[in-house]
């Protein structure tokens, strides 16, 4: 059976969007990663089912796969991909909100522009059981190194820590052996990020299942959340990652953050 798809990307965070609202797709671990494979597959960081939803109160459902096939909670740019899919499918119209239903629960999305959305990702959640974190200290030994962390769940785990400069080197051991530090229970988003400004963050992340990435919608939430809780940024701050900048918005303790930013549609092919 051939497999209808279209590929997509969040600022460099790219996709692979399957058509599920009739015949949800059972794909194994083993098929997902033969999709995921940039040489002799199509490539993507995550896969995305569109779905019937199970929440009545909901559009759709949106099921996430890593390019490893394992599966994962939530993805911010992803969501603003499958918002701009269902646009073009004629189910969501431009200033509409609806809500969507991911793995994580309910979030509601604004269509801003045909390629352009905002999204509810929910209150930032520090309960280190949320991370799946051992809830000790936020010290962790790499090496001959310590690195301090901060720990945020966006619907799935994040480890944020705070760097002067993205370019050091030490940084490229320090992703993978984070995201899969024995202290996190299911592995970790690792983000490095660098304060320039109140309002201005730059950011680099390496995610669980998936390696560096050129941008992580959960990952831009959870830096701006951990910063903002430290007293560091304001309510508003643009975060520059490697694909493109977002605009995170959040006024703290009770209530929800904004992530806001593009969607493109790439191509659209035939999985044979």
């Amino acid at each position: 059976m051939s497999l209808r798809f279209s590929k997509m990307h969040g600022i460099g965070n790219d996709f692979v969007v399957l058509d599920g609202r009739r015949l949800p797709p059972a794909l194994s671990e083993t098929q997902i990663r033969a999709i995921a494979d940039r040489r002799c597959g199509v490539g993507f960081d995550q896969l995305l089912s569109v779905e019937p939803a199970r929440d009545p109160s909901c559009a759709v459902y949106y099921g996430i796969w890593n390019a490893d096939g394992s599966p994962s909670g939530q993805c911010g740019n992803g969501v603003r991909c499958v918002a701009a899919w269902l646009h073009r499918a004629g189910a969501l119209g431009i200033g509409e909100t609806v809500r969507l239903e991911s793995p994580s629960g309910p979030v509601a999305v604004r269509l801003l522009a045909a390629d352009r959305v905002a999204v509810d990702m929910g209150e930032p959640d520090f309960a280190p059981a949320a991370s799946g974190f051992d809830g000790h200290s936020q010290a962790l030994e790499l090496g001959p190194d310590t690195v301090e962390i901060g720990v945020v769940s966006m619907g799935n785990p994040h480890a944020v820590v705070s760097v002067s400069d993205l370019a050091q080197p030490s940084l490229a051991t320090w992703g993978p052996a984070l995201t899969t530090h024995p202290r996190f229970a299911h592995g970790v988003n690792t983000g490095f990020v660098q304060r320039l400004a109140h309002d201005h963050l730059r950011l680099r992340v390496h995610e669980r299942g998936s390696g560096w990435t050129l941008a992580c919608g959960t990952g831009a939430c959870a830096a701006m959340a951990v910063l903002h809780q430290r007293g560091q940024v304001g309510d508003r701050v643009q975060v520059e990652l490697p694909g493109g900048t977002l605009q995170i918005d959040w006024g703290g303790a009770g209530h929800a953050l904004w992530m806001t930013g593009p969607a493109a549609f790439v191509f659209e092919g035939e999985w044979l």
